[in-house]
């Protein structure tokens, strides 16, 4: 589940801007590309801790219904001053069961992708730097996007978001996001159950149960230059009391990631919508 979790870090650490004034015009579009470094583990319970140089593209799209900004990629469908109703996507990465690992000998965890409605409520907004606090309330299916396509559990994260300006007027921006995880038993199952036929000393079988999922808190600061963004990320993650922190494949519950990545922006659309949430 770690992987999972890397790509909604990604989203919302890694493309964040620099809040502009209320109602600013802005660019429809705009377009980067950049580099970073993330270190995290391989997936939540796991010891192991990878650490990765990745290629980070930057782009930002301020439609009516679609927009992709420091709130990921989200399909906005229902809209008033206080309520939202978005599309909310994430994904994760593959993490290979190799010979080392507690997992060794087990199927290998495959990229999967994430889509569902979140609803989101505005709980306050400051009234001139953009600072607010927001819940939000996401479920999202999960699928495997390797090896054929196969539901692999359902997700339910509430988070309470804030988002500021920090530093006075120095154009840095604040995003702190945190909350409990849920998911049902084939989510659990597909990270944490270990079959009979794959059990060994010190790797019983253990059937995983839905619940649960143990309590995330993620921290990003970034700022957007002219023709530069800059940015990095710290999160906190506990499975202390998660439905499955007995499983033999949680090493251990508590872990750290964080990452820096630096984008140049090479493009923008010349025509400009006004922009009051990014």
């Amino acid at each position: 589940m770690m992987p999972r979790a890397l790509g909604r870090m990604a989203a919302l650490s890694l493309a964040a801007l620099a809040l502009p004034a209320a109602g600013e015009d802005r660019p429809l579009w705009e377009a980067g590309l950049g580099a970073g470094v993330v270190s995290f583990p391989e997936y939540r319970g796991s010891s192991r801790q990878r650490t990765m140089a990745l290629p980070m593209p930057y782009f930002v799209y301020r439609g009516k219904i679609l927009k992709a900004d420091r709130n990921g990629l989200r399909g906005k469908l229902f809209d008033s001053d206080r309520v939202e109703i978005n599309l909310s996507f994430s994904a994760s990465l593959p993490v290979e069961s190799d010979s080392k690992g507690r997992r060794r000998g087990m199927p290998d965890l495959q990229p999967t992708a994430e889509v569902g409605p979140s609803l989101d409520f505005n709980l306050w907004r400051g009234d001139t730097d953009g600072t607010r606090l927001d819940l939000r309330l996401p479920v999202r299916a999960a699928y495997t996007v390797r090896g054929g396509v196969k539901p692999v559990g359902m997700i339910f994260s509430p988070a309470l978001n804030f988002n500021t300006t920090v530093f006075g007027h120095s154009g840095w921006h604040l995003g702190v996001l945190g909350g409990p995880i849920f998911a049902n038993a084939r989510q659990h199952k597909y990270f944490y159950e270990v079959a009979p036929r794959h059990a060994q000393p010190g790797r019983p079988a253990y059937s995983a149960s839905g619940g649960y999922s143990g309590t995330q808190l993620l921290a990003s600061l970034s700022r957007r230059f002219k023709r530069l963004w800059v940015g990095g990320f710290v999160r906190y993650d506990t499975l202390r009391g998660a439905a499955f922190d007995d499983s033999p494949l949680v090493e251990r519950k508590h872990a750290w990631a964080g990452g820096l990545a630096a984008t140049w922006i090479l493009g923008e659309s010349s025509r400009t919508v006004v922009s009051d949430d990014d």
